[in-house]
């Protein structure tokens, strides 16, 4: 082993593994270490949270670390988010509204069995020369401009120093380097997690012998789907693996279920016994347990990324907000992308003071931006009505916006960079002003919300702008003209928010649904408070917003 090296990797998880990969293809000859502190191989269904990408942190696996031929033999594909909402009897899965794609979708995602997938990539960045090291736990590190000097443990205890150039943590929720230089920080979201593996495969499919219900959709795409069931304050998970093992996990806000109800496995049966029956009823044998995990409050934030002292965080050794949706390979995506570009402009020679502040200070705001999307949330999750629009809404946020801006490398482009997050009225300033605004729309509306509705069935395809906002994730944009799709976007947002503001004020106010509304000054107490920037109707996207509308909406046409 040799002692100094270009980049030491602490954690050699999802995050630093993906990481070395990344740096490895740009530049071969690059010296990584990567310290994990697992003294073996990863088992497979390893107990990790993450099993299930997205659009964004698919194309990064398939595209950007060119993994493309080992998820498709290797991984599961997904067939999206599925949910499936409160009715007045859970015991029924057919009685219940459900949300989620009929056809298979034309962007892939996977589900990832975790074990499986950190072994190979393990594998194949040994075979492009990165130096792995297992049983290694890092104690002390010393930032300075000359090397920085680790330290660390292994399995026996010895004691080892290597040199590097660069730090780059990984290491989870350890935060190694948020520790020792304390810019930690902490996350205004306070919800617990549980979660298990289950031997053999669980096909909600089979919950039920209605075949008008089993036909909704091609047969095997419930089974694909990373699957939701919610109420008020909590969701549960069932997520297929490819081990042909399954996993499933309870996420509550515990000023609605205390997390003392469910946090060993016994409490959690429990737990479901009462919140979500059908669930206890397929997913109670002991004997299929393979392991049980918890994890209190789990969202945590950061108050730095990246610094031109050479360093660097990315995973979740920086910031985690919430598994709902999906996004922590996204952010491992966005995150490596901006540290490898660093790292490779930094040996190269290049002077980054100027794009560390830049990246660092955009990550940050992207985090901020999707904070209210979770915060207080879960006190929605038992009305219908609210998530559909809700999930909806968070969807077209991330295809129209934060999907696209990563598949068009504007993250690392410093102009576009500029022009999207750093002025005062950038696009990346107003998208965030707007989904706040909306976020906390949702939470005026709840007290107004309380019909329970069955035997709907609602697929976000249905809506126009939706599909054409999924089919332009992966659209290549010429570079003087991706701002300009950026600012379309947000105006066809701006619509909608518009438009969904429209039916809910009909409903609760009873004006009428032709009132112009600016959509960053909503107030449901008071909807004609609003005089400027104020949009008129647009014929396609009331159609779609109308999709979404559970209620009556004759009643609501005044």
């Amino acid at each position: 082993m040799q002692k100094q090296y270009d980049v030491v990797i602490t954690g050699g998880g999802l995050a630093g593994l993906t990481l070395s990969l990344q740096l490895k293809k740009a530049k071969p000859d690059i010296s990584i270490l990567v310290l994990e502190r697992r003294e073996s191989s990863a088992e497979a269904a390893a107990h990790k949270v993450g099993e299930s990408t997205v659009e964004l942190g698919t194309h990064y696996l398939r595209e950007v670390l060119d993994l493309k031929g080992y998820l498709e033999e290797y991984e599961l594909p997904k067939h999206g988010l599925r949910f499936f909402f409160k009715t007045e009897t859970k015991q029924d899965i057919t009685e219940r509204v459900e949300l989620g794609p009929r056809e298979r979708l034309p962007v892939p995602s996977h589900q990832l069995d975790r074990g499986t997938l950190e072994n190979y990539l393990a594998k194949l960045t040994q075979e492009k020369g990165t130096e792995l090291i297992l049983g290694a736990r890092a104690k002390s590190v010393d930032i300075s401009p000359e090397g920085h000097t680790l330290t660390y443990y292994n399995t026996d205890e010895e004691e080892f120093t290597v040199t590097a150039k660069w730090i780059a943590d990984a290491s989870g929720r350890g935060s190694f380097l948020k520790r020792k230089l304390g810019f930690s920080k902490p996350m205004d979201h306070a919800v617990n997690a549980v979660w298990f593996r289950l031997k053999g495969v669980i096909d909600i499919d089979d919950w039920s012998d209605n075949q008008e219900w089993k036909t909704k959709l091609k047969p095997g795409l419930r089974y694909l789907s990373t699957v939701h069931f919610m109420d008020k304050g909590y969701w549960v998970w069932i997520i297929p693996l490819g081990s042909k093992n399954t996993s499933i996990g309870i996420v509550a806000d515990p000023a609605v279920h205390p997390f003392e109800t469910f946090n060993t496995y016994d409490k959690a049966m429990e737990w479901l016994k009462t919140n979500e029956p059908l669930c206890f009823e397929k997913l109670s044998n002991p004997d299929d347990v393979l392991d049980f995990k918890i994890l209190k409050h789990y969202a945590h934030h950061t108050e730095r990324v990246y610094s031109s002292d050479r360093w660097g965080v990315t995973g979740e050794a920086g910031a985690f907000l919430d598994p709902l949706y999906s996004p922590g390979t996204d952010f491992i995506s966005m995150n490596n992308g901006w540290l490898s570009d660093l790292i490779l402009r930094d040996l190269d020679g290049e002077d980054i003071g100027l794009r560390a502040e830049i990246y660092e200070k955009t990550h940050l705001t992207i985090v901020d931006n999707w904070i209210p999307v979770y915060q207080n949330k879960y006190l929605l999750m038992g009305s219908a009505q609210i998530m559909v629009v809700k999930i909806f809404w968070d969807w077209a946020v991330y295809w129209s916006v934060s999907a696209p801006i990563y598949t068009n490398n504007a993250l690392t482009d410093l102009r576009l960079l500029k022009e999207l997050f750093s002025k005062q009225d950038s696009l990346g300033r107003k998208f965030g002003a707007l989904n706040k605004k909306v976020q906390d729309f949702y939470l005026a509306w709840l007290p107004h919300d309380n019909k329970i509705f069955k035997n709907r069935y609602i697929d976000p395809f249905d809506l126009a702008f939706l599909r054409k906002f999924q089919q332009g994730i992966d659209v290549q944009h010429e570079r003087n003209d991706f701002a300009k799709k950026i600012g379309e976007n947000i105006e066809m947002l701006e619509k909608v928010a518009a438009e969904i503001f429209r039916l809910v004020s009909a409903q609760v106010n009873g004006t009428s649904r032709d009132i112009p509304v600016n959509p960053y000054e909503m107030d449901l107490s008071n909807p004609g408070a609003m005089t400027k920037n104020l949009h008129e109707r647009d014929p396609e996207i009331v159609k779609d917003v109308e999709v979404m509308w559970f209620y009556d909406k004759e009643a609501v046409t005044v």
